[in-house]
């Protein structure tokens, strides 16, 4: 494979299979929504604050819901549990032990936490090393861009410094870190992905899930995109910077995902209207064609 695929290491690493139970807890918020580093949130967040698949209900519910519809369709016996929308490490403390302590379960293997950065109190971070113990504990921090003049432009209400300081500190208590990357935000460019891969060499993350930014209706970027104020790469380019991307990436960095599924509804512009899995074969089948791999731009790299 050209790249280290995400559902082939959770097979190694568990010895079968095993797929994500997304989780919703209500009334969740970020710090940039509610006034405490800003309001509105980032420009292309939405009211579901990054999720959109996710079932309302008691966690145990959820829990049980999902993966009833599972493994029915795949047969499967081992979960990861995935507090998926918002902020999750934003609320308080009693309430998120509670929360993480409702899902485990035997057949939980892992823990998923969908968080910024900048919210990872140590509190929070001593208790997930306790859970980590019997469970795989990932943080899965939106970053989106390296660029510290994007993410003003983008309202995510903190900086680079404050990611890597978030992944220096969870670095410590043993978890493992997932990184979210959006590639054609309309202020980066090429420069920007290459700096991505190796901001992530150098801080030895764990996982990366890459996007390609989806619009939606009622939102800021929806606004600037409206109005012509704003221009996106085209298909084409796109694919040339997941491929730059992979190629600068240490072959050891696990990838979930090359190109995101978004809500066609709702969307102002969604992956070219393109299906999500056309994209990514397109990519992998250009990898193959031109002998690419995951890290093969870092020949030479005297990390090596």
């Amino acid at each position: 494979m050209v790249y280290r695929e995400y559902s082939k290491f959770l097979q190694e690493k568990f010895n079968e299979k095993v797929y994500k139970l997304p989780i919703k807890i209500e009334g969740l918020t970020c710090p940039n929504r509610d006034g405490t580093l800003g309001k509105g949130g980032c420009i292309f967040c939405g009211e579901e604050g990054g999720s959109f698949e996710n079932r309302c209900g008691s966690i145990k519910d959820q829990i049980e819901k999902n993966k009833a519809l599972i493994e029915k369709k795949y047969k499967a016996k081992k979960f990861i549990a995935y507090f998926q929308n918002f902020t999750n490490t934003y609320m308080d403390f009693e309430k998120f032990k509670k929360s993480i302590e409702e899902c485990l379960s035997e057949d939980i293997v892992g823990i998923n936490i969908s968080t910024r950065p900048d919210c990872l109190p140590e509190k929070y971070l001593e208790f997930l090393e306790k859970v980590n113990e019997n469970y795989m504990v990932t943080l899965e921090l939106g970053l989106q861009t390296p660029n510290y003049h994007t993410l003003k432009i983008i309202n995510r209400g903190h900086g680079l410094s404050d990611f890597i300081d978030g992944v220096i500190r969870t670095k410590k208590h043993g978890l493992r870190i997932a990184v979210h990357l959006i590639l054609n935000l309309p202020w980066d460019d090429e420069l920007d992905t290459i700096e991505a891969a190796k901001l992530m060499n150098a801080l030895n993350i764990d996982e990366v899930k890459l996007h390609a930014l989806y619009i939606l209706k009622n939102t800021l970027i929806g606004k600037l995109y409206q109005e012509g104020k704003i221009e996106l790469i085209n298909l084409e380019e796109y694919k040339k910077r997941v491929i730059l991307f992979l190629r600068n990436l240490n072959k050891e960095i696990v990838v979930e995902r090359i190109i995101g599924r978004a809500p066609k509804e709702n969307s102002l512009f969604c992956n070219w209207n393109t299906s999500w899995w056309k994209i990514r074969d397109e990519i992998i089948e250009e990898m193959e064609e031109n002998n690419y791999f995951q890290g093969d731009l870092r020949k030479g790299d005297y990390h090596d």
